[in-house]
Parts: structure tokens; C-alpha cells; sequence
């Protein structure tokens, strides 16, 4: 959407500033025009609602090609490539490899070039390029050097997520060992106390019980955090996907900590839907939203009672929705804006925000979205929609 708004308000600026103020050979009020009218499929819904969805990527790649390399271009050989324009034309490269992929931005800068000389030659208009060598070896040095540093930018993230994804999973490795020797040991006392006295059995049978709830608790968080630790490599949806089954599916298997807490939840389906995504991954969405609720309502400081956790599914028009909503603390204002940012926690005492991050990507790998439409207490409530599957 920002880029939208520069494109609407920079182009009708710069006019003023290049005709006006500092006036060059060539500058049009009806390109400046046709420009800024670029800027409106970016603030669009097909852009805002669905920014991942195939759609808005030709979008987002059309407009980018047309508003920098083919306009930059055009407006470089109509002024016969002076001063202005030339450093313009720089600068423009390397927002250009910023803005998208530097394969995309590779090709996209050498054909829009060759397409705005070819239109501009067949204007008539276009004014000889001053020094024609130097501007070529500068562009072509700029061109180059854009293109090292976004694949050496993309080859350092890459980096970072697959060393942290990683460590995750050595983290894992290592908790797993004395998890699963807790687990014996539960085993072990159950069997021991059946030669033990009837009140001392059922304390140690209910000390077992509990001690192999908590790991089976902690196997199911080390679970959840690797896949939010593969945030960055998730794959496009694919799969068909029963909305009820995944809530049904993920509710069922989740590890609630007492039988109040698996009481609050009340699954209400409204009307069943289907829609193409990730099944595992929809599961682990639904997964972290249980976990937030729960929080919330823990940090209360009351047991929770039956309804205290709804879910919701729907189908509003041409999507269908899928609401997680408690009656728990709520999200403070002040971080509600930054639930969704990658790796922000607000777990002081709510939980909320732990793992929203990977739900958005999850959700917008579906062609839809995650938002929250109530964060005040009593409760917070956030909603997916996603597309139906036609």
C-alpha cells in the first residue's frame, strides 16, 4: 500500500518539481498522470486482502516493471540521458533489485531499458544521450553491483533461517532425551506402586499421570516451534482442505492441561467449507491459536468454564472463516499493531503473539489472511479467511 500512495502523490510532486521549479528538456504532465494511476491496483483489495496470491505478484511485477525501468528509461532517453536523469536511472536500479527478486529485477531493468529506447525512437522526440559510453559503463556497473548484493542479502537470510532452523532441531533433539526418560520414569512408579497401599498407589498413580501429561505436553510445544522456525519455508498450498476436519482434527489432538481447560472449547460449525492450502499447516495455525486462547484465559487467574474458547466456521460471501475467540485477558493496544511481526512476542503473561507470525504466512500462502478483531478484555478474537475452493 506505500508504494501505492508514492506512486499517487510522488508523480503529480516530481511534475511540479521538474516543469516548475527545476524545469528539464522533456517532462509530461499526461505521463506523470498515467503513472500515478499506477499506484491505485497497489492499494486495491486484490493487493491488500491476498498480497501472496499469484495475482497480486503479477500485479505488483507489472507495475513495478512499468513504473521503474520502462519510465525511467523513457524519461532518461527523452532528456538525452543528462544529469538528472542519469543519477535517476541509478538510483531507480537499485530500488528495483530491492523491491523484488533479483532475477525478476535482472531482466526486468534490460527489457524495460530496450522497450523505452524503442519507444522513445519511435516518438521522434527523443534527444541525443549525452556521453552515450560513460553512461553505459556506470548503468551497466550499477546493474551489476545490484544484482551481487540482493543475492548476497538473500544468501545471508537463507543463512540466518536455515542455521536457526537448525538449532532448533538440535534444541529439540536434546530435550526430547530426558523427555522421553521422564516418561519412563512415570512408567516405572505406576508399575511399582501396584504392591503399594491403596492411598499411597493412587498418589503415585496420579503423580504418573501427571508426570506423563507434562511430557507429552512439552513433546507437543517442541513440535509447535519447529514449525514456527520454519517460517521462511513454507510451502505453497496444495492440498484440499476441510475446514471443520483441521479444527476438529487439531482440538482433538491438542494436549489440554486439565479437563476444564478442554471443556472451554466450544467448536461451532456454522457452515463447513473447504479451500486449497497446507492440511499440516492449517493444523499448527489452529494449534497456536488454542495455545494463545489458553493463556489468556489462565492468566485470569479463574478456571475456565465451558464457552470461555469458541471456535467459529463460517462462510461469509466468497470466503470462508475460521474465529478463535476467548473470554481472556485481551492483547494491550500498544502491541496489538505488532502481533503479527516476525519473532515479536507478547507472552507477559496473555501469550498472545507467540507463533502469529507463521500463522499469517500460513494463511496468506492460502490466498488469505489473519487479522485481530477484538483485542480488549474481556477476550480477543482473531479471524482467518481464505478463499473458497471452486
Amino acid at each position: 500500500m506505500g508504494l501505492g500512495v508514492c506512486h499517487l502523490v510522488g508523480h503529480p510532486l516530481y511534475w511540479l518539481i521538474w516543469a516548475v521549479w527545476i524545469p528539464q528538456p522533456f517532462e509530461s504532465l499526461l505521463v506523470r498522470v498515467a503513472m500515478a494511476t499506477l499506484g491505485l491496483p497497489l492499494i486495491s483489495r486484490v493487493v491488500t486482502e491476498n498480497p501472496r496470491s499469484r495475482r497480486t505478484a503479477v500485479v505488483c511485477g507489472l507495475v513495478f516493471w512499468i513504473g521503474l525501468p520502462l519510465f525511467f528509461g523513457w524519461m532518461y532517453w527523452m532528456n538525452g540521458g543528462n544529469k538528472v536523469w542519469f543519477v535517476s536511472v541509478v538510483a531507480m536500479i537499485f530500488i528495483y533489485f530491492y523491491a523484488t527478486d533479483w532475477r525478476i529485477a535482472f531482466f526486468g531493468a534490460i527489457s524495460g531499458g530496450a522497450c523505452s529506447w524503442l519507444l522513445a525512437q519511435a516518438t521522434g522526440a527523443a534527444l541525443p544521450v549525452e556521453d552515450p559510453r560513460t553512461a553505459f559503463v556506470v548503468i551497466a556497473f550499477a546493474l551489476v553491483m545490484a544484482a551481487i548484493l540482493s543475492m548476497s542479502s538473500a544468501g545471508i537470510w537463507r543463512s540466518r533461517i536455515e542455521g536457526m532452523t537448525t538449532t532448533v532441531g538440535i534444541m529439540a533433539h536434546e530435550l526430547r532425551t530426558p523427555l522421553a526418560t521422564m516418561s519412563m520414569i512415570g512408567d516405572a512408579l505406576r508399575a511399582d506402586s501396584a504392591a503399594s497401599e491403596p492411598i499411597d498407589r493412587q498418589r503415585v498413580h496420579l503423580l504418573a499421570q501427571r508426570l506423563n501429561a507434562l511430557v507429552r505436553n512439552m513433546n507437543h510445544q517442541i513440535d509447535l516451534q519447529i514449525a514456527n522456525a520454519r517460517l521462511m519455508h513454507l510451502p505453497e498450498g496444495g492440498d484440499v482442505v476441510d475446514a471443520a476436519g483441521v479444527v476438529a482434527t487439531a482440538v482433538q489432538a491438542y494436549p489440554f492441561r486439565s479437563p476444564q481447560d478442554r471443556a472451554s472449547v466450544d467448536v461451532d460449525v456454522v457452515q463447513n467449507f473447504r479451500f486449497r492450502g497446507s492440511v499440516a499447516q492449517f493444523h499448527h495455525v489452529i494449534d497456536n491459536l488454542l495455545k494463545n486462547a489458553l493463556r489468556a484465559l489462565a492468566a485470569r487467574g479463574e478456571p475456565p468454564a465451558p464457552g470461555d474458547l469458541r471456535i467459529v466456521v463460517e462462510v461469509a460471501g466468497h470466503k470462508g472463516r475460521i474465529e478463535v475467540a476467548d473470554r481472556g485477558v485481551g492483547v494491550p493496544p500498544a502491541l496489538a499493531a505488532r502481533l503479527f511481526e516476525p519473532f515479536f512476542s507478547t507472552d507477559r503473561g496473555t501469550g498472545h503473539g507467540l507463533g502469529l507470525a507463521f500463522c499469517r504466512r500460513v494463511a496468506r500462502a492460502a490466498g488469505g489472511d489473519i487479522r485481530l478483531l477484538h483485542g480488549q478484555a474481556p477476550g480477543a478474537t482473531f479471524r482467518i479467511e481464505v478463499p473458497l475452493l471452486r
